[in-house]
């Protein structure tokens, strides 16, 4: 159930992200969206509260990078897998299917990643840094939507 609410928030982050970057769409309140500004902050988040060295970090960030390279390829596919309704009990089922096979796949992608990640950091290091980007990527959340009841 935590991972299926991981993912769920970071499909979340990642459709905010996309509308973030439209023109016309961007709330009258709210910055405009950096994605180097978000990351920056995302990774100085997780090793504050991994404690990770700078050895570690620069180990460690990488193979971050490419799972999360991996996991936008995935959120795209599930963004356009949800924009339409098929019209038919045939089509319906089909979609079902395909966003199964979608989140096993990006649970898939998690867990390779983590098993790199175990190869690089320690497992309490890395449990912390799952922690980490969870409480993160919440907290985000509950700003944007607080800066855009303002």
């Amino acid at each position: 159930m935590k991972k299926l609410t991981c993912t769920l928030l970071l499909m979340l982050v990642m459709t905010l992200t996309a509308s973030a970057q439209q023109p016309g769409k961007q709330h009258k309140n709210m910055p405009k969206f950096s994605p180097e500004k978000f990351d920056a902050e995302l990774h100085s988040y997780i090793i504050h509260e991994a404690g990770l060295s700078q050895q570690e970090a620069v180990k460690f960030f990488p193979v971050y990078k490419e799972m999360q390279s991996k996991q936008r390829i995935i959120f795209e596919r599930q963004r356009q897998q949800a924009k339409t309704k098929p019209t038919d009990e045939k089509g319906c089922q089909k979609a079902i299917q395909e966003r199964d096979n979608t989140e096993v796949e990006l649970k898939r992608i998690q867990q390779s990643y983590h098993k790199k990640f175990l190869d690089i950091l320690p497992a309490s290091k890395v449990y912390d840094i799952i922690q980490a980007e969870d409480k993160f990527h919440r907290h985000k959340l509950k700003q944007w939507s607080h800066q855009r009841r303002q």
